[in-house]
C-alpha cells in the first residue's frame, strides 16, 4: 500500500523538481532593464516671469520655469550681466524653478541689461545644459542695440584661443583700470575664439581680451593671459570686419616678484649650498646617466640629443681626461671624439657627438672623475646603449611660397611644445630630418626685430606680440616617413552674426 501511494506521488515530485531547477535557472541568469535610450534633452523653459525685452522696467527678481527638475553649476561664473554690477547676482533653485534676484541699487537709469545664463542651467539627472538663453531688459525708454564682433588668437601659436572673457571697459576709466576694477560689459567668447557683444551703447571703449584664471574679471598679471585693441573703439549698429585679439603671457620685470618667488628662481645649486653641511643627506653624492643599458640589442638613445649626465650635488672640479666615449664598429672598439658641455643651472653635464646610427656605444666614466662642494668624489661606472637607427625617424619636407622667402620670416616646427626647429626661411623648401615620430605644429613667425624669436606683448607699452601664421593642421608623421607640406596659411574662423537685438526701439544711445 505505501509503495503504491509513493508511486502516485512520484509524477508530482518530479514536476516539482523541475520547476524549481527552472526558477533557479531562471533567476541565475536575470538580465536588468536597460532603462532605454539616454535623455540628450536639454530642459525647456516654459515661462519667464517678468517677461522678455521689456522697456522702463526695474527687474530685480526672475523666476523661471522650466519642463522638468533642474540644478544650477557654477552659477556665480556662468550667470554674467552687462553692464557688469559690483557683487554677482543671487541665484536659486526650487524643483524646477530658477530664481534669479538682482538688488535694485544696482541697476542705473536709462540703461539695457543683458543677463547671459551660459551653462549654469542643466537638468537633474543628465546633466544636459540649458544654453545660450539671454534675458534683456531696460530701465529707459529704449534698447541700447550697437554691437562688436571679433575673434581672439593665441599670440605664440596663432590659433584660436579658448576659455576667454572678452572686457570692455569706458575710455573714462583710464588705461589702468583692466587691472583695477571690472569691466563695464563682459562676455565669453565662443569655443572657436569668436564673440559678439550686442546691447552696447554709442559710446567709445577700450576692449580688451582675457584668460582669467581667478575669475575676477581683473587682470592680475603673471599666470594670466591678455590681449587689447591698439585704439578706442566705437560699436556699430551692425556686424563689420572682426576684431582680432591676440593674447599672450607677459614677461614680468624681476621687481615686481616677491621675496619668496626671486628665491625659488635661483639656481638648484644655490639650494644645494644654502642647506646645512652638518646634516648627513646633504653630503650623498651620487650621479646619474641618461642612458638605457637594459639590452643593447635595443635601439634607445635618440641620435639627436646628448646624453645627460646629472649630479645630485654641485659640482667644484671635474676632469674630462677622465671621461671615455666608444663604439662598436666590426667587432672594433673606435675611441669617439666628443663634448662634455656643463649645465650649472641643473647640476647636469651634456656629453654629445656625432652619434652614428643604430650603433653600440660605451660610456666610461673613471674614478674621480668629479669632486663636489663637499669633497666628496664620483665612483667609476661603465655604461653600454645602442642608439636609434635612421628608420626610428621621419622626414618632414616644407614646401613655402615666396612671400616668406625673407629673413624676417621664421620657421617654427613644435611637438608636445618643444621646439624642434626655429630658424629664419632662407629658401622655399625646408627639410628637416631624423624627426621621432608624433604629431607636429608649425607656424611662422614675422620677426619684425630680426632677434631670431617670438617676442611677447607688453600691454602698458601698447606692444603687441610678434605675429605668427600658423598652419592649417597638424602634420602626423611616423617612424621611415617622409611627409611633403605645402604650406598653407590657417583660415580664422569667423564670428557666428546670429545674435539678433531686443525688440523695441532699435537706436543706439550715449
Amino acid at each position: 500500500m505505501l509503495f503504491l501511494t509513493a508511486m502516485k506521488r512520484a509524477p508530482i515530485c518530479i514536476a516539482a523538481s523541475i520547476l524549481c531547477i527552472i526558477i533557479v535557472y531562471g533567476c541565475a541568469n536575470i538580465v536588468p532593464p536597460t532603462g532605454g535610450k539616454k535623455d540628450t534633452t536639454p530642459p525647456k523653459l516654459l515661462s519667464v516671469y517678468p517677461a522678455d525685452s521689456q522697456l522702463n522696467i526695474r527687474v530685480t527678481e526672475i523666476e523661471m520655469k522650466f519642463d522638468e527638475f533642474v540644478v544650477l553649476s557654477q552659477a556665480a561664473k556662468e550667470i554674467q550681466v552687462s553692464p557688469v554690477i559690483p557683487f554677482p547676482v543671487n541665484a536659486l533653485v526650487n524643483g524646477k524653478k530658477v530664481k534669479v534676484e538682482i538688488p535694485d541699487s544696482l541697476l542705473r537709469d536709462n540703461t539695457t541689461y543683458r543677463i547671459s545664463f551660459g551653462k549654469a542651467i542643466q537638468d537633474l539627472h543628465e546633466n544636459n545644459v540649458f544654453a545660450n538663453y539671454n534675458y534683456i531688459f531696460s530701465t529707459g525708454d529704449y534698447f541700447d542695440t550697437l554691437l562688436l564682433n571679433g575673434y581672439v588668437l593665441d599670440a605664440a601659436t596663432g590659433k584660436p584661443a579658448s576659455d576667454v572673457v572678452i572686457l570692455i571697459h569706458d575710455i573714462s576709466d583710464g588705461d589702468s583700470a583692466v587691472v583695477k576694477k571690472k569691466p563695464t560689459y563682459v562676455i565669453s567668447a565662443g569655443s572657436g575664439g569668436t564673440f559678439i557683444v550686442p546691447g552696447l551703447p554709442a559710446r567709445a571703449f577700450r576692449v580688451y581680451a582675457l584668460k582669467d584664471k581667478n575669475d575676477n574679471l581683473v587682470y592680475d598679471g603673471e599666470e594670466e593671459m591678455i590681449g587689447f585693441v591698439d585704439s578706442v573703439f566705437m560699436p556699430v549698429d551692425s556686424p563689420v570686419a572682426p576684431i582680432e585679439l591676440r593674447i599672450f603671457k607677459e614677461i614680468m620685470p624681476l621687481d615686481t616678484l616677491s621675496a619668496d618667488t626671486v628665491s625659488d628662481a635661483n639656481t638648484s645649486s644655490s639650494k644645494f649650498r644654502g642647506k646645512s653641511k652638518d646634516k648627513e643627506e646633504d653630503k650623498t653624492f651620487y650621479y646619474r646617466v641618461g642612458v638605457d643599458t637594459t639590452d643593447t640589442a635595443k635601439r634607445t638613445h635618440d641620435i639627436t640629443k646628448p646624453v645627460k649626465v646629472t649630479f645630485s650635488q654641485p659640482i667644484d672640479t671635474y676632469d674630462i681626461g677622465q671621461v671615455f666615449l666608444s663604439y662598436d664598429s666590426s667587432g672594433i672598439d673606435v675611441e669617439a671624439e666628443f663634448t662634455f658641455l656643463r649645465d650649472t643651472t641643473v647640476e647636469t653635464f651634456l656629453l654629445n657627438t656625432s652619434w652614428k646610427p643604430n650603433t653600440v656605444y660605451t660610456l666610461r666614466l673613471l674614478k674621480d672623475f668629479a669632486t663636489d662642494t663637499f669633497g666628496n668624489k664620483t665612483v667609476p661606472s661603465k655604461h653600454m646603449f645602442r642608439t636609434k637607427s635612421e628608420d626610428d625617424y621621419g622626414i618632414i619636407n616644407i614646401q613655402l611660397t615666396e612671400e616668406y622667402y625673407d629673413p624676417k620670416y621664421l620657421m617654427q616646427v613644435t611637438i608636445d611644445n618643444d621646439t624642434v626647429y626655429q630658424q629664419p626661411i632662407t629658401d622655399t623648401l625646408i627639410r628637416l630630418t631624423r624627426l621621432k615620430p608624433g604629431r607636429y605644429g608649425m607656424r611662422i613667425i614675422v620677426d619684425e626685430n630680426r632677434n631670431e624669436k617670438w617676442d611677447t606683448g607688453d600691454l602698458f607699452a601698447k606692444k603687441q606680440p610678434e605675429l605668427v601664421i600658423p598652419y592649417d593642421q597638424d602634420v602626423e608623421l611616423r617612424a621611415g616617413w617622409e611627409n611633403l607640406i605645402d604650406f598653407q596659411v590657417a583660415e580664422t574662423e569667423k564670428p557666428e552674426m546670429g545674435t539678433s537685438p531686443p525688440k523695441g526701439d532699435k537706436r543706439g544711445r550715449k
